[in-house]
């Protein structure tokens, strides 16, 4: 070490100087650092989630769209109201990557021609705005709101909300995202019918939904990176009460994650609304291994040590246990790399790198820099050092071993309780705040007309023209009756059985799906020769009249709810001679529920395993592992049990938790532990040994707790509920890790080693 030192000495400028430059220079590359919300960052090119749905989309057409809602208190069967829907529908169908426009002004009714009744006329609902007449329009919502294919579809039940749907193009984001484009298309739309109308029009969708990840993830990255900082800086001056004790941290952890920014750029890698927040989460990382050195090395100077050789001390106390400290903090954040939702994994990958980094700049920029403040200490602050009496606190915890491990045994049991409350929720709507425009919209969706989630149940007949067979008709319309009954949460389902039925209806008068499957071939043949060009009714079959589309609107439920009600559906066509998948984005998503629960579990068993391994390798203490090991996995069970108390469910953001939870605690316990071990070889006893402890790793630990609780209790604010069940639960199992290190973990020492 004394050479180590000396090398530093001799090129203190230079690394001081050069290591800031360098990372100014890679940081040039930021300006190319792009944002992604697109559906498709959350699974992996060979994902099999992923490949159903592209399959989906290439015999169906495209799920995705832009769907606009507006509210008349006074009815939507006006002019004014009319007028607005029609300007909007017309200007959508010229939209770029707009493919299909469906509306109430434009929705294909069939019916009887009133002057010749063996005719079936298949026309725009609504025709000639301008010179509607109240009976006429009296008309058109008395049918309108008592039509099974238009209810709770493009009206209200009682007519005063209205739904505009609009399909996207089938391949519009395959190569990049264009939510912003089309969302910016959609305003230009939009402003003018506000200032005409004054109607408020709530927007839903695929294009929002993913302008809300961009707008949310730009907004948390740019808001909470600098209030972090600022954060840790104020509360490293009081605690310090040094300017360098607040500015040298960090710069550890700043100079780290413009590095690990910059080589994501480099790489291709876009932010998502994880990694946006990367740089968070290397001050978690990084602010330990820079507060411990410090605050050892301004120990000695306070005792009045000669500058370098209280860098040398610090180092030689800290050197190992950072590394050790780095390493497992790399391999709790490596293990994400296994989860099979890619934000993720791409996250695992930047803080597991982080972690390497910031222990370099840790142990060659910073006791550098520390070497070039050669002002000693003031005299009183020195004698005041010197003459500070013991705290007692070695004694304490021998004195009171037992007491601690029943008390805290106690408090532990009552917060595990929870872990049978917590559940796993991934719909992609609850991860944002009550108070985001795309919530709030899809909210008053399912309020006031229908359910804003969508499954699009694709079933197969097994047969070619399969879906025109009477008997595969009617199991389809027995399906949509048993499903309504057992899931009060189907507002809607639609299909071309509701369109040969309404034919039948029309010609028969009969509404029911006819006994003849050449009668169903005509009818649909009759239909679609009768749409205008663009609604046409290949997005609702397959080329070879096989398979047949079912779209559900859905309300908006638990991640598994959507689960037990999708398995209800396959298990249902399971029963019959068919069978069926569910499609679409909702779908994809609920299944990543899968993915998360994962990612949580298996990453957390992997890092506790391979933390182990380490702390084995470290201490070769077999008889007393499980007290190096309880401290690791305390925080993590205890936050999951106090969610199940307060009611937070599990989300990536509690996935991803889990990781720096398990680094941090870890951190923690090393360097406890380190230093532990080293004055008991020492010949200490263990009341001084405890005592010692405290004195160089103690307030460190207590450090890095507040700073980090503090900063992650600031995502609490955030819009985006995974980043704020993040910052909660990491705060918390943060706080809970600091009692456990400091209270139980020496307790339990005092009693397992006798040695």
């Amino acid at each position: 070490m004394k050479s180590y030192i000396a090398f530093l000495k001799k090129f203190r400028w230079l690394i001081a100087i050069g290591i800031p430059l360098l990372v100014l220079v890679l940081s040039s590359n930021l300006k190319h650092i792009e944002m992604d919300g697109s559906y498709r960052i959350w699974f992996g090119k060979d994902s099999k989630i992923l490949t159903d749905y592209d399959n989906f989309r290439k015999t169906f057409g495209n799920d995705d769209g832009v769907v606009i809602v507006f509210k008349d208190e006074n009815g939507i069967f006006s002019k004014k109201a009319l007028a607005s829907i029609d300007r909007i529908t017309q200007a959508l169908w010229k939209t770029k990557y707009i493919a299909r426009v469906d509306s109430l002004t434009n929705y294909q009714y069939v019916h009887a021609n009133p002057k010749e009744p063996d005719d079936i006329v298949v026309e725009d609902f609504i025709q000639n705005i301008n010179k509607a007449t109240p009976t006429y329009l009296a008309n058109r919502k008395e049918i309108a709101t008592t039509d099974p294919l238009v209810v709770d579809a493009f009206i209200s039940k009682d007519g005063t909300t209205t739904m505009i749907s609009a399909r996207l193009t089938p391949k519009v984001n395959d190569d990049s995202d264009k939510s912003l484009i089309i969302m910016d298309s959609l305003e230009k739309i939009l402003a003018p019918e506000r200032e005409r109308t004054g109607y408020k029009y709530w927007l839903n969708g695929g294009p929002a939904l993913n302008k809300a990840f961009v707008v949310i993830g730009t907004s948390d990255a740019m808001t909470f990176t600098p209030l972090v900082l600022l954060a840790s800086m104020i509360l490293l001056l009081l605690l310090f009460r040094r300017v360098s004790g607040s500015l040298i941290p960090i710069g550890v952890v700043v100079f780290t994650f413009l590095t690990v920014l910059a080589v994501q750029v480099l790489l291709g890698y876009k932010l998502n609304n994880f990694t946006a927040n990367l740089p968070v989460f290397v001050v978690a990382i990084g602010i330990a291994d820079a507060v411990h050195i410090y605050s050892v090395w301004l120990i000695h100077k306070r005792e009045g040590m000669e500058n370098e050789l209280a860098v040398f001390e610090s180092m030689k106390k800290n050197f190992l246990p950072i590394f050790l400290t780095s390493l497992t903090t790399a391999i709790g954040f490596a293990t994400l790399t296994i989860s099979e939702v890619i934000p993720i994994l791409t996250l695992g990958i930047a803080t597991a790198s982080g972690a390497v980094l910031a222990f370099i700049i840790s142990v060659v920029w910073m006791p550098a820099l520390l070497l070039l403040l050669k002002k000693p200490m003031k005299a009183h602050v020195v004698e005041a050092t010197k003459s500070k009496e013991p705290l007692g606190y070695g004694k304490f915890i021998v004195n009171n071993a037992k007491k601690i491990v029943w008390i805290t045994t106690g408090v532990f049991v009552l917060l595990s309780i929870g872990l049978f409350q917590v559940k796993v929720d991934s719909n992609t709507i609850r991860y944002f705040d009550k108070t985001v425009e795309i919530r709030k919209s899809t909210e008053f969706m399912m309020k006031n007309l229908t359910g804003p989630m969508a499954y699009e149940i694709v079933v197969d007949s097994k047969v070619k023209d399969g879906i025109k067979n009477p008997k595969f008709m009617k199991t389809v319309e027995q399906f949509y009756q048993e499903f309504q009954a057992n899931f009060p949460e189907v507002r809607h389902l639609a299909s071309l059985m509701d369109t040969v039925k309404r034919f039948n209806k029309v010609v028969d008068g009969k509404d029911e799906i006819p006994q003849s499957q050449n009668l169903i071939a005509q009818y649909l043949l009759l239909y679609s020769l009768s749409l205008p060009q663009g609604m046409e009714i290949n997005d609702k079959m397959d080329i070879n009249e096989q398979k047949l589309r079912i779209t559900g609107q859905m309300d908006i439920v638990d991640t598994s709810k959507d689960l037990e009600m999708m398995a209800y559906i396959e298990n249902w066509w399971s029963k019959t001679e068919y069978s069926a998948t569910v499609q679409g984005q909702t779908a994809m998503f609920a299944h990543m529920q899968k993915d998360v629960t994962d990612t949580l579990i298996y990453s957390l068993s992997l890092a506790i395993f391979l933390v182990t391994m380490v702390m084995f390798f470290i201490f070769r203490r077999l008889s007393i592992l499980w007290v190096f090991i309880l401290p690791n996995i305390l925080p993590v069970i205890l936050v999951v049990g106090l969610m199940g108390w307060i009611g937070i469910s599990i989300d990536i953001g509690v996935a991803i938790a889990g990781a720096i939870i398990i680094g941090v605690a870890v951190d923690d316990t090393i360097h406890f532990l380190v230093k532990y071990f080293d004055a008991r070889k020492r010949g200490l006893n263990i009341e001084d040994t405890f005592d010692e402890v405290l004195r160089y790793a103690g307030k460190a630990i207590l450090f890095t707790t507040i700073i980090l609780s503090v900063s992650f209790s600031l995502f609490a604010f955030s819009e985006f509920s995974p980043n704020q069940n993040f910052g909660i639960v990491t705060a918390f199992a943060l706080m809970i890790a600091f009692v456990v290190d400091l209270l139980l973990l020496p307790a339990l020492l005092s009693l397992a080693d006798k040695d």
